[in-house]
């Protein structure tokens, strides 16, 4: 059945927070080629304000150092990785949302740790040298970089103390988070810092006891962080993880949750929100990334988040990443936009769609939203049927009646889906390689763009009538572009003479 639905002129504001922030493997693989060109691909389009990741103050990134004076140890700060991996993401156009773990070699009272890559989740040895050490590092990027620039950096403090990315107790974290947060308006008042940053985990319990921990510490407190993931329990299949997924509004559910619970305290009700994180499976092993199926899907998540979050970082850009180890091929199940040899895997193109919405919402259900800015159209319809659904899919089909600009326009359409923008289809197609020779490269690189096509609009009554047929997990968007028709001006020009039209 076809949706007949007449647009009206004006709505109410658009709040896309799609491209403030996006995830990153540990900040050292920032000195990787290939994470470099993945970055600048997804900054030539999308335009990422913020990234974040992990591993500010691992040893790969050196920064933390202790040496011998006079028979006592005194802390050595370098900072010459830290520089070249700032100076990469501010070339790119995109700041660091600065997360504050994990524990240098030399600090850590522990030896438990995370990933392939073995963060250290263990307690400080010394709060005080690890609050010397927040606050040297950012009074050296205050020094390369200014004040003014280093303030619109937020600081979040630790990744995901509710569960074993954090080796102590709920008590330890405050009181790590109280040395990390004084330490940094010690270094400037006005740098925002937050926390807790934890994951769907006893989250109630949480995230109150972390706001009255603030409150009755009066502990500085700029911002709420958390992160969400919507995928069920796990199952293991050889090299790879696989989960059924909740609906996508499981997620905004979360975020409503979440605001009702700072609601309820006068200090954070008018708070940011950061998701520090988000995705749908949290595993990097997971095939679901990889495809058109996550790209409806995350889709229905931009739609709406922006009504409740700040920011939503999606987990991860690229697929230079290492936490389950070094990517065994080029499709995985990595989080990121981006595959190995620079391959944009479907959600690319979410992002890349909701960069280019307008700021004015004028039309939205659970399928499809219709802005505008200026006098230009922008509308991103998608159509994820979950494989878990006791209904069949269908199209979901709409006629859309759109108020005219006064002239003639362009509709431009870009289609994500079947066999567009979905290069694991092709990969598979061609035997899926463990490494690609040219030949294969140049099939997947072409493999991975969507379907464009355009046709000319006219306006009837003062409306253009605009046609769409979403096909189940499929993602599309339709822009349509004021045209100034020049054919006049262009003597014996006959397009039909040879078919063109």
């Amino acid at each position: 059945m076809v949706k007949e639905i007449k647009i009206p002129s004006s709505g109410k504001p658009f709040i896309n927070n799609a491209t403030y922030c996006v995830g990153t493997g540990r900040l050292g693989l920032a000195l990787q080629k290939e994470y470099v060109d993945h970055l600048q691909l997804v900054q030539k389009t999308i335009k990422f304000r913020y990234i974040r990741g992990h591993g500010l103050f691992c040893d790969d990134v050196g920064i933390y150092r202790e040496d011998k004076v006079d028979g006592e140890l005194r802390p050595f700060y370098n900072f010459t990785y830290l520089d070249r991996i700032i100076d990469t993401y501010l070339e790119n156009g995109i700041r660091p949302f600065l997360e504050l773990g994990f524990m240098p070699e030399r600090l850590k009272t522990g030896e438990q740790t995370v990933f392939y890559w073995k963060g250290n989740v263990t307690p400080p040895s010394s709060y005080e040298k690890w609050a010397d050490l927040v606050k040297a590092t950012l009074e050296h990027l205050i020094e390369r970089y200014g004040r003014d620039e280093v303030v619109t950096w937020p600081v979040e403090v630790w990744n995901e103390p509710n569960i074993p990315f954090w080796a102590g107790t709920m008590e330890e974290y405050f009181k790590l988070y109280d040395y990390s947060a004084r330490a940094v308006k010690e270094v400037d008042p006005d740098i925002q810092v937050g926390g807790p940053a934890i994951c769907g985990v006893e989250t109630e319990k949480w995230l109150r006891g972390f706001i009255e921990h603030c409150i009755e510490n009066n502990s500085p407190l700029d911002f709420i962080s958390r992160h969400c993931y919507t995928a069920e329990q796990p199952t293991r299949q050889g090299h790879y993880i696989y989960h059924k997924l909740n609906e996508p509004t499981y997620m905004i559910d979360e975020l409503k949750e979440t605001r009702a619970i700072m609601a309820d305290y006068p200090l954070t009700k008018d708070m940011p929100l950061h998701i520090t994180e988000f995705n749908s499976s949290y595993n990097p092993l997971c095939p679901v990334h990889d495809t058109t199926y996550q790209a409806a899907y995350i889709a229905r998540i931009l739609s709406e988040a922006g009504e409740y979050a700040d920011s939503y970082s999606y987990w991860t850009f690229s697929d230079v990443f290492e936490e389950a180890d070094v990517p065994k091929s080029l499709f995985h199940g990595g989080f990121g936009l981006v595959a190995l040899n620079s391959i944009k895997k479907p959600t690319f193109y979410t992002f890349e769609f909701f960069s280019k919405a307008g700021d004015e919402l004028l039309y939205r259900d659970a399928n499809l939203i219709v802005t505008k800015k200026n006098d230009r159209y922008v509308i991103i319809g998608w159509n994820w049927h979950s494989r878990w659904s006791d209904t069949e899919p269908v199209n979901q089909d709409y006629r859309l009646l759109l108020p005219s600009v006064g002239q003639e326009a362009i509709m431009v359409k870009k289609l994500v889906g079947g066999a567009y923008a979905n290069p694991i289809q092709t990969w598979i197609n061609l035997g899926m390689p463990r490494s690609l020779d040219n030949e294969q490269l140049e099939i997947l690189q072409a493999s991975s763009l969507p379907l464009q096509s355009d046709a000319r609009l006219t306006e009837n009554d003062g409306q253009y009538a605009v046609e769409l047929a979403i096909e189940p997990n499929h993602v599309q968007m339709i822009e349509i572009i004021p045209v100034k028709d020049l054919a006049d001006t262009y003597l014996g020009f006959d397009p039909d003479f040879y078919g063109i039209k």
